[in-house]
């Protein structure tokens, strides 16, 4: 796409101010040398050879006869052709000409500044729809607007882009949130009604049941505090100086009892040591749930493959499972809020679709960043970047 030159604001105003200004002197300028040219053509034409001739000489010379040399003017031209008043034939011509261009200048200087003020227009009706709600509206840059205000023109847009994508996004996590909280909180309290009832009998089996639904409500609510804390940037850090790979061993050995049941490996291959400072529990939560989730949606792949690399001013987590690969169209969006995939790593597996999200906005406090691929071979790699922070702080 070749994208239009646009001239800076000052440029584009200075432009066409001066091309006005110095077109319009130009002009009354063009028009008097005109007319004078046509005058002394036609003068010249209606003079007799002999006098044209004589006259020829003493206007390259008047000194040798200057009463003959203004006897023929006065001849010619007029005898007030070189009258100084201001009644004068060439004042008057000024005047007509300035009476005749005025009306040009103002229709050339309107159409020069449309381009300025049809982008304004173009803008003001875009934030008139913004006001309606309505965010999907783009401005179209004018041609030949100044370059600030196509500048503007397109982060405007952008702008658009991103509450538009927000307002979806919002909606969407309103809709996902209210589901995943009313569904544990409708569970407990339709078992609390049936024991009520009467239906089932208030022992602590049943009870269980219900406490169970409430600690299943409890931590989404923890876990949507977590991720509003982090889009407030109020996510507090207890960082320490701590070993990943001491970390990573802990946090294996914690899901070892869950892993060896359902016969999936774990192995960690790692660097010993590596000294990172940052908050244990918090990268400890970020290691469980890329375990948990490997444990939950890779189990047909019966491994993981830990595996963490020093890099230039940081370390490098990688978490390859061999279960089955996710979509294309679901790794941009896996780790935002209550995605799932549609395929094998699906609902029913468990989770609330929250766990991704956390880890990413743990990551992120920490400098970091979190990423998934596909492997060549099947499965994923979810791999996790944390940079050494400077002077260990």
């Amino acid at each position: 796409m070749i994208r239009l030159h646009y001239q800076s604001l000052w440029r584009w105003i200075c432009v066409r101010i001066l091309t006005l200004a110095i077109g319009s002197v130009v002009v009354i300028a063009l028009c008097m040398w005109l007319r004078f040219v046509i005058e002394n053509l036609w003068v010249l034409h209606h003079m007799s050879p002999a006098m044209r001739q004589e006259f020829e000489v003493l206007r390259n010379n008047p000194e040798l006869n200057l009463t003959r040399f203004h006897e023929i003017v006065d001849l010619g031209w007029g005898a007030r052709y070189s009258d100084p008043s201001i009644a004068s034939a060439d004042w008057i011509m000024v005047a007509i000409l300035v009476l005749v261009v005025i009306p040009f200048i103002a229709i050339l200087g309107l159409k020069a500044a449309r381009p300025l003020s049809s982008q304004f227009s173009r803008l003001a009706q875009v934030a008139r729809a913004v006001t309606k709600g309505d965010f999907n509206t783009q401005a179209e840059p004018v041609k030949n607007a100044p370059a600030e205000l196509v500048q503007f023109t397109d982060d405007f847009n952008a702008m658009m882009l991103q509450l538009s994508r927000y307002e979806r996004e919002l909606r969407a996590s309103h809709v996902a949130m209210a589901h995943e909280l009313r569904s544990p909180l409708t569970a407990a309290v339709g078992r609390l009604q049936g024991m009520l009832d009467g239906v089932f009998p208030p022992e602590p089996r049943q009870l269980q049941m219900v406490m169970k639904q409430l600690l299943h409500l409890n931590r989404l609510i923890d876990e949507l505090h977590l991720l509003s804390l982090a889009d407030a940037g109020q996510l507090n850090l207890s960082k320490t100086p701590l070993d990943l790979t001491e970390l990573l061993r802990e946090r294996v050995a914690w899901l070892k009892p869950q892993s060896a049941e359902a016969g999936f490996d774990i192995l960690l291959t790692t660097e010993t040591p590596c000294r990172y400072v940052g908050d244990p529990f918090r990268l400890g939560q970020v290691f469980t749930i890329l375990m948990e989730n490997a444990l939950r949606y890779a189990l047909e792949g019966r491994r993981l493959d830990i595996t963490v690399r020093s890099e230039t001013g940081g370390y490098e987590i990688a978490f390859r499972d061999m279960g089955p690969a996710v979509d294309d169209h679901f790794l941009p969006v896996m780790f935002e809020r209550f995605s799932r995939a549609e395929s094998s790593r699906a609902r029913h597996s468990g989770g609330s679709g929250l766990g991704l999200s956390i880890a990413r906005a743990i990551c992120e406090a920490h400098g970091g960043r979190i990423s998934a691929a596909k492997n060549a071979g099947g499965g994923l790699t979810v791999t996790v970047s944390l940079p050494v922070p400077e002077n260990g702080q």
